[in-house]
């Protein structure tokens, strides 16, 4: 057998059949998921060690300072989308994640162990959040 004919070998039918089916089905799953509506957050649940550290309305425009004590965090808010402007961490990955405005999307900062997701406000809940941590007034 030549070379040549050993290369016409490598790819053959059931191959590309195969790779025409993946093709189709990634497609289909993209269609899928640009259709399903994803739900909008209305509030960022910011955590830290897993813990509930605050959670801030989507709608007003703010910067919130993290302190603890693993380090320090600054989470903006502004026209509906959440990024860290500053953190004080080794790797900074959470800084580089950049803006998040859908749910149930997250920023992590492993080495601080901090998150702050997106999620829908529990209407008519208890806050889950400690008076001495609660938000009195906002100044810009």
């Amino acid at each position: 057998m030549t070379d040549k004919n050993r290369k016409a070998k490598i790819i053959g039918k059931k191959d590309l059949f195969l790779g025409a089916v993946l093709i189709m089905l990634a497609v289909i799953l993209l269609i899928v998921f640009r259709i399903i509506p994803e739900k909008d957050g209305s509030i960022v649940r910011v955590k830290y060690d897993g813990e509930i550290w605050g959670e801030y309305p989507l709608a007003e425009d703010t910067e919130v300072e993290i302190k603890t004590g693993l380090g320090r965090n600054v989470l903006h808010i502004e026209d509906g989308k959440v990024w860290m402007t500053e953190a004080d961490c080794p790797d900074g990955y959470c800084v580089e994640k950049g803006k998040i405005s859908r749910g149930n999307e997250v920023i992590v900062c492993l080495p601080h162990r901090l998150t702050a997701e997106i999620v829908e406000a529990d209407e008519g809940a208890d806050s889950a959040i400690p008076d001495d941590r609660q938000v009195d007034i906002v100044a810009q």
